[in-house]
């Protein structure tokens, strides 16, 4: 375990992946059990609860990434899954909010789920899923699964992503567009090559390729457009005019940024 943890710090301090080791080899006791409302069950009108195993995310980070992983909070944790998705979450986040990497459900049932946003039956979520303590906060059930990666199996430590998401000269009013453009799109695709692999077209092209009202049907009702495309829609827990202006920012945040090859 020793070794493991000093391999696992090297690779960490050296900007490479950390690849996480089975349960059993995390050295960090008895799981616990955590309920949450599982977002990609979930719709507006009818949450579902879950209760899965897992520790809690930071003593784990702390062990495997280091004691000081969270002394800046600007900086990024990744989470790269099997999948080529990869979810970049912000330290602060992890201050703000209580999250578990889980690797089981507590009921003893098959660890895969049904995400109902991507038409998507019975997903695998191993080797280890980010789940949020939601329950009883109301702006993590918003977001829905924008930032509950699944499948993850390899971590890392990585700088701010504001240099590339805010490059010298676009306007301070982008700032937030910007963390909303990696909450919701970057997992899956990318801006001028910053962002996920299963997807990685780039939004800062695309966005000038389509007008706005393709925008809006592509974010808001994908499946209009592409019949069983894997893209989910902006949470249906937001609310209509919520969404269309979330999608409207985002285009205006695309379409302002400098395309770069």
């Amino acid at each position: 375990m020793k070794l493991l943890l000093i391999l696992g710090l090297l690779l960490a301090g050296s900007a490479q992946a950390l690849t996480l080791p089975p349960p059993e080899r995390l050295g960090l006791g008895e799981p616990q059990a955590i309920a949450v409302v599982e977002p990609h069950l979930s719709v507006a009108a009818r949450p579902v609860t879950v209760v899965y195993r897992g520790h809690p995310a930071a003593p784990l980070l702390a062990r495997l990434l280091g004691a000081d992983w969270n002394r800046d909070p600007q900086r990024e944790i990744e989470f790269r899954a099997l999948d080529g998705f990869v979810s970049r979450i912000p330290v602060a986040r992890f201050a703000q909010y209580r999250a578990f990497l889980v690797f089981a459900r507590d009921d003893g049932q098959a660890f895969q789920v049904d995400n109902l946003a991507q038409n998507e039956k019975r997903v695998a979520l191993g080797p280890y899923y980010l789940v949020w303590d939601n329950v009883g906060a109301p702006a993590l059930l918003a977001e829905g699964g924008a930032l509950w990666p699944y499948q993850v199996a390899e971590i890392a430590l990585r700088p701010s992503s504001q240099a590339a998401l805010l490059p010298k000269g676009l306007a301070p009013r982008h700032r937030e567009s910007a963390a909303l453009a990696q909450k919701f799109c970057l997992s899956c695709h990318q801006i001028n090559g910053f962002g996920g692999d299963k997807m990685p077209l780039n939004l800062a092209l695309r966005a000038r390729q389509i007008d706005a009202p393709t925008w809006q049907r592509w974010l808001l009702a994908p499946q209009t457009l592409k019949p069983g495309t894997a893209m989910p829609p902006l949470p249906d827990t937001l609310s209509g005019p919520e969404r269309e202006a979330l999608a409207a920012r985002l285009y205006d945040y695309l379409r302002a940024l400098p395309v770069q090859p």
